[in-house]
């Protein structure tokens, strides 16, 4: 036996020495395959895919991707969590849903929409006959709330446009109640479309509403210590204080011209008061227009007046009858101011009740369908309202009827009567009514003048 064959050296026969280092390499490969097995497991697990962090264990930090550039700073404790820098070249990780799951219906979003204001052409086809008859008239009620009731039942008629009568000195926030009150009784009445609001204030001696937070306005005359742009300014005031107290269409600037200073105290509707703004058409237009310019610009509608002029006559048409005017033709100089406010955007004239012997001898301006039809409506383009003086009190309409008057006005063109007595406006509404119902031609006036008055009323 060797000597190395000793308890502390065993030694082992050689065919067993073989034997064991065959199933020691067995072993070790054996090993090696569940270690590759078990390392490839942990990696799959461990690494973060090319998607996400997926398998990030609770508490440690996201892997970054190998495109990001990792912190060149050392974390200072073990806890803290290095933040991880966007890449360009991943997507952002994916929810995964298990095979089977159904998916989740969004929830609607509620939208709200607005309701589409109706056009004018949808507001006249809603509009029964009586409706549309009834927007063709504008009626006076008393600027102090008077004669509210009276007028209230007139807007149950339908009425669609009132005018401020008379003088008060209840200032802007009485005046304002009035209306809110007559608005009120036009919409329970039922009716749908806005009712205009208009008074007379012109300045000077004629200027209904006074009292606190209206001012003082001075005749048309004294009107031009201004400058054609400070008389803007002005008139802007005067219309803000008329919009605070519910007023939207204020019946002026007169832009009448008086042929002269000698003459205007002979001139006895428009000199005589000094309503007029000059005594040559330049002049007149020049600050005339100023206020219905400052007047647009406060959101009130201006209504010039009187087409085609009350300069040159010598009576007034509200007390004297057989008032002619033997000088204006159909192309005067005189209609200057006017035309320069209907293309300045003045959307309402107001047709004088005088007669034009060498326009149309035959009928006064407002059943004559020369001075509306062929002279505002062809010559001069104008597509808004024609508006009436008013054909109810007015000493020089005395040959007819209060029908008739609100009849021939219609069908000669007109588009808005104006009656300042309330208590002719039925018989005038009927007949109107009467002769839409009979004749189609009539008919055919009433229907483009009510969408006039809408078009009008909506901004057009």
């Amino acid at each position: 036996m060797s000597r190395n064959n000793t308890p502390d050296h065993p030694t082992e026969p050689a065919s067993d020495r073989r034997s064991r280092l065959l199933h020691s390499g067995a072993a070790f490969i054996i090993v090696a395959i569940i270690a590759a097995a078990l390392f490839t497991a942990f990696v799959r697990s461990d690494v973060p895919a090319l998607s996400g962090t997926r398998g990030t264990p609770p508490g440690s930090a996201a892997v970054t991707p190998s495109s990001a550039v990792p912190s060149a700073t050392p974390s200072a404790t073990a806890s803290a969590t290095p933040t991880a820098l966007p890449t360009a070249t991943h997507p952002p990780p994916t929810a995964t849903t298990p095979p089977g799951t159904p998916k989740p219906v969004p929830t609607p979003v509620p939208t709200r929409t607005t309701p589409a204001v109706p056009t004018p052409e949808q507001q006249l086809a809603a509009l029964d006959l009586r409706e549309r008859v009834g927007q063709l008239f504008m009626v006076a009620a008393n600027a102090g709330g008077s004669d509210a009731d009276v007028v209230a039942g007139l807007l149950g008629r339908h009425i669609g446009n009132i005018y401020l009568a008379g003088r008060s000195q209840a200032g802007v926030a009485a005046t304002a109640a009035v209306v809110a009150s007559l608005r009120a009784a036009a919409r329970q009445s039922g009716n749908t479309v806005p009712v205009s609001v208009a008074t007379d204030q012109e300045g000077g001696y004629v200027q209904v509403l006074r009292g606190p937070g209206f001012s003082e306005i001075p005749t048309a005359l004294a009107q031009t210590v201004y400058t054609p742009a400070q008389l803007r300014a002005q008139a802007g005031i005067w219309g803000a204080e008329l919009l605070r107290a519910g007023v939207t269409v204020d019946l002026a600037p007169v832009l009448d011209t008086v042929p002269g200073a000698a003459f205007a105290p002979s001139n006895a509707p428009i000199g005589y008061f000094q309503r007029e703004y000059g005594y040559t058409p330049a002049v007149v237009s020049a600050y005339g227009n100023a206020v219905a310019a400052g007047l647009r610009d406060a959101g009130v509608a201006p209504v010039v007046k009187h087409y085609p002029g009350l300069g040159r006559v010598t009576l007034n048409t509200d007390v004297s009858g057989n008032v002619r005017d033997t000088v204006t033709t159909r192309n005067d100089p005189y209609l200057a101011p006017f035309t320069a406010a209907m293309r300045s955007g003045t959307r309402w004239v107001m047709v004088s009740n005088a007669y034009y012997d060498l326009i149309d001898s035959a009928r006064p301006a407002p059943f004559s369908p020369v001075v509306m039809g062929t002279m505002l409506r062809s010559d001069a383009g104008f597509t808004g309202v024609i508006v009436s003086d008013d054909l109810c009190n007015a000493a020089q309409l005395s040959p007819w009827t209060v029908g008739e008057r609100a009849g021939n006005f219609i069908a000669a063109g007109g588009t808005m009567v104006l009656c300042a007595n309330t208590g002719y406006v039925p018989a005038m509404f009927n007949e109107v009514l009467r002769r839409a119902t009979a004749e189609p031609a009539f008919r055919g006036a009433v229907d483009a003048a009510a969408l006039t008055v809408l078009r009008v009323k909506a901004g057009q």
